[in-house]
């Protein structure tokens, strides 16, 4: 059985479960996630889209289950945890300006800057209200745990946007900023679902720390894929965030690098013209950020896999988990 045999039944009943939350918003705030999510389109009519990876509420599930939990009880954490995810990708394309999310217009260029706020921000409060029904011992520390998440997620964004000013970045604060912004919902993920489990906290911990180091190469992959990615396939835009001047974890390698390739690519960063993406490309390449970008991705996964080792993960369970890295380390889009 392969890795998308593991992961196909548990991402339809999520599918399901997700809509069943979204349906629970008023009008347009509806709409607007709805178009979000690549269900319909912005009059409302039911699209066959891109609905995403669905990343994190697969590690969510595969977590309960690979220390002898449910999946299934561990459902409303999953969607939660989703919502979340995807009020940060809301705001994250009003922030960066990106016209393309998953092959179409973002939904803030559809429906306005401030309806795509607002409704990132009911679907964190609607994460909350699908945990506050929950009884379940662990209901209040699964809250209080994604509410950190979502604030380090928050520092960590802001930590990215403030790179962009900055003339000089070092590669352990942009790891810093990465652990915030994109590992710590991953992490998080992973705790969730071996919470819901009632598993002992070292074995949560290391369920966690697995999600972590899958965070940090997922951030990679990103990174390499916003760079030298095929828009046609990964639906965003590339060299924007080039274009925009930003520190990701490949150029700030590349900047440190002391070759003089790195130099040419600080002068391109300082200069006051703007940038032509194609020659920053070829400028991270030959300092070195695309290499050390890849090798650290490899790294941070060989953690992760030894995090679930120490775990004593149910076989069937941890195939998903390990098949779900992999397809991470290896994605095109």
């Amino acid at each position: 059985m392969t890795a998308s045999d593991l992961l196909s039944w548990r991402r339809q009943i999520l599918d399901d479960e997700l809509r069943a939350a979204v349906d629970r918003l008023p009008g347009m705030l509806r709409r607007i996630a709805g178009y979000h999510f690549g269900w319909w389109d912005a009059d409302g009519t039911p699209v066959d889209g891109d609905t995403g990876k669905a990343v994190r509420p697969l590690l969510v599930l595969l977590s309960a289950e690979a220390v002898g939990g449910s999946g299934i009880d561990a459902l409303s954490a999953a969607v939660a945890v989703e919502l979340v995810h995807n009020f940060s990708l809301l705001h994250d394309d009003v922030m960066d300006a990106d016209q393309l999310r998953r092959h179409r217009p973002t939904a803030w260029s559809v429906f306005g800057i401030p309806q795509a706020i607002v409704a990132g921000d009911a679907m964190v409060a609607l994460a909350n209200e699908l945990l506050s029904d929950l009884d379940f011992p662990w209901t209040a520390t699964a809250r209080r745990w994604l509410n950190e998440s979502m604030i380090e997620l928050c520092a960590g964004q802001l930590a990215d946007v403030a790179f962009e000013q900055r003339a000089q970045v070092d590669l352990a604060e942009c790891i810093s900023m990465v652990e915030g912004k994109t590992a710590s919902l991953l992490g998080t993920s992973c705790a969730l679902g071996a919470l819901t489990a009632g598993v002992d906290a070292d074995r949560v911990e290391l369920l966690r720390r697995f999600g972590l180091h899958l965070g940090i190469a997922f951030q990679l992959l990103d990174d390499l894929l916003g760079i030298w990615g095929d828009p046609q396939v990964t639906g965003k835009p590339v060299g924007s965030d080039l274009a925009r001047r930003k520190k990701s974890l490949p150029v700030v390698a590349a900047l440190a690098s002391g070759t003089p390739a790195g130099a040419e690519l600080a002068a391109v960063y300082a200069a006051e013209d703007p940038i032509r993406v194609d020659r920053a490309c070829e400028l991270v390449e030959l300092a070195g950020g695309r290499d050390w970008a890849r090798t650290r991705a490899d790294e941070e996964m060989a953690a992760a896999v030894a995090c679930l080792d120490d775990a004593n993960c149910v076989p069937t369970a941890r195939a998903g988990l390990t098949g779900l890295a992999s397809l991470v380390l290896h994605r095109n889009h």
